[in-house]
């Protein structure tokens, strides 16, 4: 018994010594660790007050330089924006480098202003919310490169990107509300208005379009990206009113995406389906209670809110397409009406050409862009500032025309009802050509 108490004292004190030791050497490690840290947090400060001395010199040697250079030598123009632009530039340079009128900018600068402005830091001044606003707005609307911009302004391409970023999103978190929203019955009553004098189609407010923009080849499912012509794209959904503004804009899906999958999740179905873009008392129409109708393309499914073209369906292969004269109304109307849509689409790619060239942003940015871009377009439109028709024949030019998607072929839920509705319209134009 006392040979084995002696052994397990000598194991539990071999025990604690081994341990002792384990803990001696974690210690060691631990403070060689914090010593290294502490060596390498006093190297990184140091090199970092170095190279912020380094700029400091530089920037002066560049101040001092600057002053003794010509107004128009070629370098760097810092102050170009102040030099030219707010002193020399005319009302038709606005137009041509920024799309919008100098009033327009300004009240755009505004608008603004809570969520651009910066607060200067003790080694560099902020961007002026103006300078911000002008660098994304000549994004917007030549869509060249960030490069180019950054030698323009004399700002970092870095400092580009990010003009842009903020900018789009400021425009839709503050002015979507204000400028792309639901219509009141007023707004209603006026799009109805213009739809009946301007297009010959009544009890009408909105047509719906879908809108392709040329993008670079994703770095992973490209194939869905695809559209029906073949090149690659993304693809929004439109809704414009009789005066040729965005309503509702549901952006942006791969190119080789169905339209009508868009239509059937997107908010304004909802909105449609349970009469939200009707007046609450049903207006009349041909001697019947009839609500408000959007015209769309033959793409769409047929609703009874939601027209369509009449398809031209062939009984026999050796007869001709059986549409009788108030179809054949019918669709020559529709087709003035869908203009509008088409007219819209255009006037926004001409002004913002980065809708209409090939966008090589990154596809998580493209919604908010596309979003800033109709917003930008009715605030314009509101504000009536000039088009230049030059500009859309740069879009005509463009190397990738809008694909044009098949027509729909399955029965709405609503069919029976909405044939109906499009038969009270074949009526009212039959009776307006007789």
């Amino acid at each position: 018994m006392q040979d084995g108490d002696l052994r397990s004292a000598l194991f539990l004190l071999t025990h604690a010594l081994l341990q002792r030791r384990r803990d001696v050497s974690s210690a060691r490690s631990q403070r060689r660790a914090e010593e290294q840290r502490r060596i390498r947090q006093r190297h990184y400060f140091l090199q970092r007050q170095r190279r912020m001395l380094m700029m400091m010199l530089a920037g002066g040697i560049r101040s001092s330089l600057r002053l003794r250079t010509r107004p128009w030598s070629t370098t760097p123009q810092t102050d170009w924006w102040e030099r030219v632009v707010l002193t020399e530039f005319q009302p038709a340079d606005w137009l041509d480098k920024f799309r919008m009128s100098r009033e327009t900018f300004f009240y755009l600068c505004d608008k603004l202003r809570p969520r651009l402005t910066r607060q200067n830091t003790s080694f560099r001044q902020a961007l002026p919310v103006e300078k911000r606003v002008a660098v994304a707005l000549w994004r917007l609307a030549t869509n060249v490169e960030y490069r180019i911009i950054s030698n323009l302004f004399g700002v970092g391409k870095s400092t580009v990107c990010k003009c842009v970023r903020d900018m789009c999103h400021s425009i839709v978190t503050l002015l979507s509300a204000e400028y792309m929203h639901a219509p009141n019955e007023q707004e209603l009553e006026e799009s109805a208005q213009m739809f009946l004098s301007k297009r010959g189609f009544p009890h009408c407010v909105a047509a719906l379009a879908p809108l392709h923009i040329s993008i670079i080849s994703p770095s992973q499912n490209s194939s869905d990206y695809a559209n029906p012509e073949g090149w690659l794209s993304v693809l929004s959904q439109v809704a414009v009113s009789g005066r040729g503004h965005f309503w509702d804009v549901c952006a942006s899906f791969p190119g080789g995406t169905d339209p009508v999958e868009i239509l059937q999740n997107s908010s304004l179905w909802a909105t449609a389906e349970q009469g939200g873009y009707s007046p609450r008392s049903t207006p009349t129409f041909m001697g019947t209670q009839l609500k408000y109708v959007f015209v769309g393309d033959p793409c769409y499914p047929l609703q009874s809110w939601l027209l369509t073209p009449f398809t031209k369906q062939k009984r026999r292969r050796s007869q001709a397409p059986a549409l009788d004269q108030g179809q054949r109304a019918f669709n020559m109307h529709m087709r003035k009406a869908q203009l509008v849509a088409g007219e819209a689409m255009l006037r926004l790619r001409a002004r913002w050409q980065c809708l209409s060239k090939r966008n090589d942003c990154a596809l998580d940015v493209l919604p908010t862009m596309v979003l800033a871009c109709c917003i930008l377009h009715n605030i314009c439109e509101t504000h009536r500032d000039t088009f230049q028709e030059e500009w859309s024949e740069e879009v005509a030019e463009a190397e990738y025309p809008q694909p044009q998607h098949r027509p729909h072929a399955s029965a709405a839920p609503d069919h029976a009802q909405a044939e109906e509705v499009r038969r009270v319209f074949c009526d009212y134009f039959e009776q307006q050509e007789q």
